[in-house]
């Protein structure tokens, strides 16, 4: 809890801190780098260099003193619960909190210059430190649930397997990695819809992690990933690791793993679900959707999925599969372009939610570029889906949690 001193002053400054947030932790990332380069080994360079990162880390900050300072805010256990999952599945450690304390304190001064008076710094650096003890304590819980030493979180794994899949320039524009423990150990337990990150060593000696969903039903022996290689488009860099995955790890290779983390996982009710995805956010979609076929064959699904085009639909074949060995089952797709998909049924354009009945007390799993799924949110609020029931995930930092309306 805030103390009564500072709860004052941070309501003061907090507009203040908030117009300014993502210049401050803009300034902070390349000061806490240049102090510290072995964390670049950590962060997503390309987030950094798009900015998103920092916009990620200002939303929560500033969404975590509004959290303090006003009783009537959002509960921001979600946010915390979605945070601690992404830590741990990049090993992130206590004492590393410290470093990024230190140089985020000095952004804000850097930033706001005279206006930081000492009182105002103190205010500020016990928010921040209320905020990373919380993580620190449900990061220590999680790590110990998965009999995990944070300081060694990776497990090396062997690709067994890899389905590519040729895109329009005949080369993989996504693949499917099936990934054993090198160990010849059991998978670690995990429920559909988690995502594992993956640490290659890049050709220039470097590593970078990065998150992946787990693309099938829960396997003791074995998982899997499925990538779709990022081309930079206006500006934007190439995806560093995913053209890496795909260029580089034919299989054989091995590649640290860190065991299965997030918090969006199928339950175990009887409610109807509504799997909406667009592009490679099928994933979760299909490991939903096979373990379902496995385990409860007669919950209702209803999958609503968008994409380019029919050569552009990762996983068609296998989420068609799974589904046919559910018992209710229904499907809506859109494609941008309807070249071979007539015998598919869909409908050309843009996913439009208008004439799909979803059902009553229906469960909502979406995962899709940010834009799609705030207009698709908004769709099945205006059908009457209550925002409880609406689940997301999002590949990389989320720039949605701490605000989806």
């Amino acid at each position: 809890m805030l103390s009564q001193q500072s709860t004052e002053v941070v309501k003061a400054t907090a507009g203040v801190v908030a117009e300014h947030a993502v210049e401050i932790t803009s300034r902070f990332y390349p000061h806490m780098f240049e102090a510290h380069p072995e964390l670049l080994d950590i962060f997503n360079r390309a987030d950094q260099e798009l900015g998103e990162q920092a916009q990620a880390l200002a939303a929560s900050v500033v969404a975590y003193a509004v959290h303090l300072i006003d009783p009537d805010s959002p509960s921001f256990e979600p946010v915390l619960q979605r945070i601690a999952h992404k830590h741990v599945s990049l090993g992130i450690t206590a004492p590393q909190y410290t470093i990024v304390g230190h140089h985020l304190m000095w952004a804000i001064g850097d930033v706001l210059g005279d206006a930081v008076t000492p009182e105002i710094a103190a205010a500020w650096d016990e928010v921040y430190w209320l905020f990373a003890l919380q993580l620190v304590a449900e990061e220590a819980k999680l790590y110990a649930q998965h009999g995990l030493d944070p300081e060694n979180p990776w497990r090396d794994y062997r690709v067994t397997d890899r389905i590519d899949e040729v895109g329009v320039d005949e080369s993989a524009e996504v693949v499917t990695f099936v990934l054993a423990p090198v160990d010849g150990g059991e998978v670690p337990a995990h429920s559909a819809g988690q995502y594992v990150t993956v640490n290659p060593v890049l050709t220039d000696g470097g590593t970078q992690p990065r998150q992946y969903t787990i693309s099938s039903g829960p396997k003791s022996t074995t998982l899997q990933i499925t990538v779709r290689r990022v081309r930079g488009v206006d500006g934007a860099p190439d995806g560093l690791v995913s053209n890496h995955l795909i260029d580089n790890c034919p299989e054989g290779t091995v590649i640290p793993v860190s065991v299965p983390c997030g918090d969006v996982v199928l339950d175990d009710s009887s409610d109807p679900l509504v799997l909406v995805s667009a592009g490679v956010g099928i994933t979760p979609m299909a490991a939903i959707v096979d373990d379902l076929a496995d385990r409860a064959p007669k919950r209702p699904v209803l999958m609503v999925h968008a994409d380019a085009s029919a050569g552009r639909h990762p996983l068609y074949d296998t989420v068609s599969a799974s589904a046919g060995r559910l018992e209710s089952v229904g499907s809506h797709l859109w494609y941008e372009d309807l070249e071979g998909a007539a015998e598919r049924g869909a409908v050309e354009g843009l996913m439009d939610l208008t004439d799909v009945e979803v059902p009553e007390n229906a469960t909502v799993f979406m995962c899709g570029p940010l834009p799609f799924m705030r207009t698709v949110r908004r769709s099945l609020l205006d059908k009457g889906v209550s925002g409880e029931r609406i689940r997301y995930e999002v590949f990389g930092p989320d720039l949605w949690a701490q605000n989806p309306n």
